[in-house]
């Protein structure tokens, strides 16, 4: 039996194909150049054109997953899971939040693909915390329950409210309120954060003859320290991460590690280790102690969602 797995974001549609022992014929799609999920899947099913008459599939996607009808949050796919699964051609179809994906992974990510950023040695009988910045802000959990087995617990915690602790978050956090009703985690610690931030800075600073940017120029900008206002805007968006980071280690007892996944902090290297994050991560007032004997690692995988999808079909009997 073959598994067909997806990791489906916001702006790509990554697909593989996965057995027990191996995850092969990785292939990137972009999601604005196909009208639905079953026509980018159909897509890469004539790139790699499998030799198996029957197929299991297991999906990762942004959002919430509850009952048969999923709307994508960041993109226009919405779609039936049943029907995508006949349309497909498919023995069966999990769907799952793409951050349950990169939960069930975290067991199984070889050692070379974590970084740590600091804290204790932890324990892998306790609860993990795993989250990170891509469009969005992804957040999950994962509980240990002994044998082997592990349960995933998907979240929509990147949409909790963003409270600001200094006078300059409270004008920026002011300023977004022009736009949104709600300044959630994910408005300010994502690659959409990224943009926000660096706006509401330009106007609080008068700064209106900067140009519009998009978060990889404003990313560029900051790591090549070609502009103070994107070096801010990128270390106030480490620095919300770190708050929220710590949030969710306290609130579940995360002595099984944080994990910081998500397409931007990989990329920045130096600048996230050098960054607010962790001291933010720990400035939790009587709880600094506490929170330091937590380990948070930096996940640099180039499919971590794979990892997980692969575990699900092999844990699930379908392959």
């Amino acid at each position: 039996m073959l598994g067909l797995i997806a990791d489906i974001g916001a702006t790509n549609a990554r697909f593989a194909l996965a057995d027990k022992n191996n995850i092969t014929n990785i292939h990137v799609l972009q999601c604005e150049d196909h009208p639905t999920l079953t026509d980018a899947a159909k897509t890469y099913l004539n790139i790699v054109k499998p030799d198996y008459t029957t197929m299991v599939g297991s999906f990762a996607i942004a959002g919430a997953v509850n009952g048969d009808w999923f709307k994508v949050t960041n993109n226009d796919w919405e779609f039936s899971i049943e029907q995508t699964r006949k349309d497909l051609n498919l023995k069966s179809l999990h769907l799952m939040n793409d951050f349950e994906a990169i939960a069930l992974s975290i067991p199984h990510i070889e050692d070379k693909y974590l970084k740590k950023i600091g804290g204790g040695a932890g324990d892998k009988s306790r609860p993990c915390a795993i989250l990170g910045p891509g469009t969005g802000l992804g957040v999950a959990s994962l509980v240990n329950v002994g044998d082997g087995r592990y349960i995933p617990l998907p979240a929509e915690g990147g949409h909790i409210t963003m409270p600001a602790k200094t006078q300059r978050e409270f004008d920026l956090f002011r300023t977004l309120r022009y736009k949104y009703s709600h300044v959630s985690a994910e408005r300010v610690c994502s690659g959409k954060g990224l943009v926000n931030i660096y706006n509401a800075i330009r106007i609080l600073d008068g700064h209106e003859d900067l140009p519009d940017r998009t978060p990889e120029e404003i990313s560029n900008a900051a790591l090549n320290q070609e502009c103070k206002v994107c070096e801010e805007a990128l270390d106030k968006v480490c620095r919300f991460l770190g708050s929220t980071a710590g949030n969710l280690a306290i609130s579940i007892g995360a002595f099984g590690g944080v994990y910081i996944a998500g397409g931007i902090p990989a990329k920045l290297g130096d600048f996230f280790f050098n960054s607010s994050f962790y001291e933010e991560f720990l400035s939790k007032g009587r709880f600094r102690d506490y929170l330091s004997d937590i380990p948070v690692y930096l996940i640099d995988h180039p499919h971590t969602a794979f990892v997980g999808l692969q575990a699900d079909l092999f844990a699930s009997g379908k392959l």
